[in-house]
């Protein structure tokens, strides 16, 4: 009895020694995001767009103390807040700071304004953005997946959003397609907020609701950012909206929806996208229907690929840009799944991550949930380990060979302009760097252009496309019903016969 107490206590005592070692671990890597919220009267800063991106633009910021929601606004040197129409201003606590939301609109086409930000003893600085100037051109950066949990870890996609600013300064506004933490709570959108403020408040951002911003952290995406929630069929666990830049419209799924995609919010897309005549039909969201990624073996990627990519097809979609697998992947472009010309289908590009926390492929879901065919370009940065120990990387080369290049293995971004009836694809990686390097290394993985006759898409929707929350009620049963149906009469097939590759796979490499 003596010897089982004492090896009880034992092992309490370790846990304990453990959990201390951890707590002053995780705090000593926190310790700048603390410093920067202790001495910051405004942070977590950002301007996103809003409804229309040549008049409006919405606006979320947080303090520490309960103060009055004020924003100016200025072209150059003078103020013309007064000249603006401020909405939805609120002033709401969240997990012990408060949030501060504001709406601006009749703001002036192709304008570059700057901001200030109010804190509890006056206005403090903001940012930058500019409105869109109606032409048909728009330039856009795109990354995914930071998903960090310390400032360190923070600081590699910070990283290579600030050179993908730095390398394409033109740019109209930044895309995260999500994942934008680990955990969703207030130690790390606080190490969020001190690496990434500068960032967000350089231009104009578009926000993603990844699973690790959404699931099981309710409200936690909403109360970051001011997005237009006006079509949004829920908002507990992220946010569906759209917006139209240059001749280009975009739409933003919630892949969070009752675990992937709700029967409501896929009609909400389908009506979307055919209530516009912009020239390009362009989706972001988080899950990806087409992954060689660990998520891609589930139940809810491959749902999408199911429903979801059959209105893509049938609005005509041009491009759809996603993360969550931690890899960059792209499709050639696809038409009910079947390859086609190019421009002619929908094509799909997982987007890599921006972080630091990367996966292998997956190759036994090759010809199960992805087939070969259809790819067209790949980067994978975690592939086993070489004899020093390290992951080393590989890519799909034009002519279906795999290759091997040091300078890949890094944080992933990406530049995508179009130009009248031309748009273009460049996807970059910026190499990690070693202890005592201090020079930038950025290698072009990939780069493809689609091109298209303009003028020709008609909208032939029209009228609110506003789902009530007692239609989105009455149709949670029905959209659970539907992937459960596709889950045991469409995945688990195909999983059961792609079981044995899985098995040995996992016993030989230790991939699952």
């Amino acid at each position: 009895m003596k010897k089982t107490l004492k090896k009880t206590c034992s092992i309490l005592l370790c846990i304990a020694l453990l959990s201390a070692f951890f707590a002053c671990f995780a705090s000593a890597e926190d310790a700048e995001a603390a410093k920067y919220i202790a001495n910051a009267p405004v942070f977590r800063i950002s301007c996103t767009v809003n409804g229309d991106a040549a008049t409006q633009r919405g606006f979320c910021w947080y303090t520490k103390e309960n103060c009055e929601t004020k924003i100016a606004l200025y072209e150059g040197q003078t103020d013309v807040t007064d000249s603006l129409t401020l909405s939805d201003v609120r002033t709401a606590e969240w997990e012990g700071y408060y949030m501060h939301k504001v709406t601006v609109s009749t703001l002036k086409p192709g304008t570059q304004y700057s901001y200030r930000l109010g804190g509890a003893d006056g206005l403090y600085e903001g940012g930058v953005f500019t409105t869109d100037n109606g032409d048909d051109k728009v330039e856009f950066l795109g990354i995914a997946d930071v998903q960090a949990s310390n400032v360190p870890a923070f600081q590699k996609g910070q990283r290579a959003a600030e050179k993908a600013l730095e390398m394409f300064p033109e740019s109209d506004f930044m895309v995260n397609l999500g994942d934008l933490t680990n955990d969703s709570d207030n130690d790390e959108w606080n190490c969020y907020a001190a690496t990434f403020d500068g960032v967000n408040s350089a231009q104009t951002f578009a926000p993603v609701a990844g699973n690790h911003d959404g699931l099981g952290v309710w409200h936690w995406f909403d109360n970051m950012f001011n997005l237009d929630t006006s079509e949004s069929v829920q908002t507990l666990n992220g946010v569906n909206y759209s917006f139209d830049y240059g001749n280009a419209h975009f739409a933003v799924v919630n892949t969070n929806d009752l675990l992937s995609v709700s029967l409501s919010q896929l009609k909400w897309l389908r009506n979307d996208l055919n209530s516009t005549d912009k020239d390009w039909k362009i989706v972001f969201m988080h899950k990806s229907p087409y992954t060689l990624g660990k998520d891609g073996k589930w139940p809810d990627a491959l749902y999408l690929t199911e429903s979801l990519t059959r209105v893509l097809d049938a609005c005509d979609v041009d491009l759809v840009m996603s993360g969550h697998d931690h890899q960059y992947l792209r499709t050639k472009s696809l038409k009910g799944g079947k390859v086609v010309g190019d421009g002619e289908g929908v094509t799909y590009v997982l987007a890599g991550t921006a972080g630091g926390k990367r996966y292998e492929i997956r190759e036994f879901m090759l010809n199960h949930f992805i087939s070969e065919d259809q790819l067209a370009a790949m980067t994978v940065q975690k592939d086993g380990k070489n004899d020093a120990g390290e992951y080393h990387q590989r890519y799909l080369t034009e002519d279906g060979t795999w290759e091997y290049d040091p300078n890949r293995i890094g944080s992933v971004f990406n530049s995508i302009s179009i130009d009248g009836g031309t748009l273009t694809f460049k996807s970059y990686v910026l190499k990690d760097q070693a202890e005592g390097e201090t020079e930038d290394v950025v290698t072009l993985i990939d780069s493809f252009e689609l091109t298209k006759e303009t003028g020709k898409n008609k909208a032939t929707f029209t009228g609110s496309n506003s789902i009530g929350m007692a239609e989105y009620v009455a149709g949670v049963l029905p959209s659970i019903t539907s992937l459960v149906v596709f889950t045991f009469g469409n995945w688990l097939p195909r999983f059961l016969i792609m079981l044995p590759k899985l098995v040995y796979v996992f016993a030989k490499k230790d991939i699952f």
